[in-house]
């Protein structure tokens, strides 16, 4: 694996989080690194990322934010943190697992192997894939990466997945440059401005079907956000197909206003 960092955000995350399994990660393979970003969390979950950090500061670091700013926020700072260094690939990937660890590899494997800029998890329900998904979610969430899909005009079956790694590049580093403009559709937005820097670039993004993953008790995320979504995708509408919102945008990414 070339060198490769995972952004994990986090926000009181301390009873959830599975410390063990970050460690043996690291452990097996020397390549990868963690940026846990503890997201102003009101919990213990600082004291659990120095502790973590304790155990292994080469491969394991975070990063803390003073206030709660959200996940969009939190995994910003982190790619903003982890371009700085010499990492050839970069990701995030939710702090509760729902997406195993050992996944990493095989996306990385790709990326490192072919010529692809950005593997996708994606959550399909296939002969030899364990995909535990409540059925709400799943219904919610096809119509939402429907509509995710149309929105960008590309085949993207699973745009929500809390997994992704990205191959290092210059637009990457655009892309992460300003706060998002949302908040629970990022992931779009952000696929969004990658197509903006360069309409080609989807051409060169892998959705790989994950072989297992399951809904974690917990988790922040409501039925009520699905709505939030919709509303937050006619922001994105308006970056996309208004154009003069859109160059003053594009602008806003390149360093030119």
């Amino acid at each position: 694996m070339r060198k490769t960092v995972i952004i994990v955000p986090c926000y009181n995350e301390s009873k959830r989080l599975n410390k063990d399994a970050f460690i043996e990660a690291a452990a097996k393979e020397k390549g990868l690194h963690f940026l846990f970003v503890n997201d102003g969390s009101t919990d213990s979950t600082l004291e659990v990322l120095n502790g973590l950090k304790k155990t292994n500061p080469a491969q394991l670091d975070y990063l803390s934010l003073e206030k709660n700013s959200g996940k969009a926020e939190a995994v910003r700072r982190g790619f903003v943190a982890a371009l700085e260094g010499d990492f050839a690939n970069i990701g995030y990937w939710d702090a509760d697992l729902a997406t195993p660890l050992e996944e990493i590899e095989k996306f990385c494997r790709i990326l490192d192997e072919t010529k692809a800029a950005l593997v996708i998890a994606s959550r399909v329900r296939l002969l030899g894939r364990d995909i535990q998904r409540r059925a709400a979610r799943h219904y919610l969430g096809r119509v939402f990466a429907t509509f995710a899909s149309m929105l960008l005009k590309i085949p993207v079956y699973d745009t929500q997945c809390g997994a992704k790694i990205f191959k290092r590049s210059d637009d990457l580093k655009k892309a992460f440059s300003k706060p998002f403009n949302v908040k629970w559709t990022f992931d779009v937005e952000l696929f969004a401005r990658l197509l903006l820097l360069n309409k080609e670039a989807s051409g060169a993004w892998v959705e790989y079907p994950i072989e297992k993953w399951a809904d974690v008790k917990g988790s922040k995320l409501k039925q009520t956000d699905f709505l939030k979504g919709g509303i937050e995708f006619l922001k994105i509408f308006s970056i996309l197909y208004i154009p003069f919102i859109r160059r003053g945008y594009v602008e806003g990414l390149k360093g030119k206003s």
